[in-house]
C-alpha cells in the first residue's frame, strides 16, 4: 500500500460521511476551507482517488451521467479504508513531522540583508499574517453561528494559535531590531570594522608583538 497523502486522508474521510465522486469531493473541499491546509487540486484529488481504489481504500459504487457531461463515478470508503485512515490519523497526531518550512531558512541567513530590509520585510510580512488572522479568527465567528461541534473545526483553533504566536515572535524582532538590541554587524562609521576571521585577528595579534 502506497503512503496516505494529506489529500488522501481528505478523500477517505469525505467517502466515509458517504458516497461520493471526486468532483463532489472537490468542491465540499473547497466549501468547507479544506484547502487551506491541503492543496487541493481538481486533477490531484481525481489522481488520488483512484490511487485509493488500487488499494483497496475505495471501491465503486456506480457511475452516472448528466446530459453531455462526463460519465462521474462514485466511490465509497471500505472497511480497510476506514482503519487505514484511523491509524494514519492517529500516527500524525503522536508523530510530530519533519516538514521544513521556508521562514526558518529564511530567518537564519536574514543577516545577509542589511538591518532596514529586515525591519521592512518582516512588517510586510506581521501584514499579511495578521490578515489570514483576520480570516481565520472570522471562519470561527462563522462555524460557531452554525453550531456546529468544535470537534470539526479544531484545525482552525490550532491555526489560529500558530499565526497568534508568529506574529508575537515577529513583533519582538521586530522591536529588538529597531532598538538595535541584536547586533547586525554593521561597520561603525570612520572605524575598519573588525574581522570575524579568527586566523586574520591572531595575524593581527602576531603583527603588533614583531613591531
Amino acid at each position: 500500500m502506497t503512503h496516505i497523502t494529506p489529500l488522501a486522508i481528505a478523500a477517505l474521510a469525505l467517502a466515509s460521511e458517504g458516497p461520493a465522486h471526486p468532483y463532489e469531493m472537490y468542491q465540499t473541499l473547497v466549501r468547507r476551507s479544506v484547502d487551506q491546509i491541503v492543496k487541493v487540486r481538481p486533477g490531484s484529488l481525481y489522481h488520488t482517488v483512484e490511487r485509493l481504489e488500487a488499494d483497496g481504500l475505495l471501491e465503486v459504487v456506480g457511475t452516472e451521467r448528466e446530459g453531455n457531461r462526463p460519465e462521474r463515478t462514485t466511490y465509497r470508503i471500505t472497511e480497510q479504508g476506514r482503519l487505514a485512515l484511523a491509524e494514519r490519523v492517529a500516527d500524525m497526531l503522536a508523530t510530530p513531522a519533519e516538514e521544513f518550512p521556508e521562514f526558518p531558512v529564511a530567518v537564519s541567513e536574514a543577516h545577509n540583508l542589511s538591518r532596514t530590509a529586515v525591519i521592512d520585510l518582516l512588517e510586510s510580512r506581521r501584514v499579511r499574517l495578521r490578515s489570514r488572522l483576520d480570516l481565520l479568527e472570522a471562519g470561527v465567528a462563522d462555524v460557531t453561528t452554525k453550531s456546529l461541534p468544535e470537534r470539526y473545526w479544531l484545525d482552525l483553533t490550532y491555526l489560529i494559535a500558530i499565526a497568534r504566536a508568529e506574529v508575537d515572535w515577529v513583533d519582538a524582532l521586530l522591536d529588538d531590531l529597531r532598538a538595535r538590541r541584536i547586533d547586525w554587524g554593521e561597520k561603525v562609521r570612520g572605524e575598519k570594522a573588525r574581522s570575524e576571521d579568527p586566523h586574520e585577528d591572531l595575524h593581527d595579534e602576531s603583527n603588533k608583538e614583531n613591531r
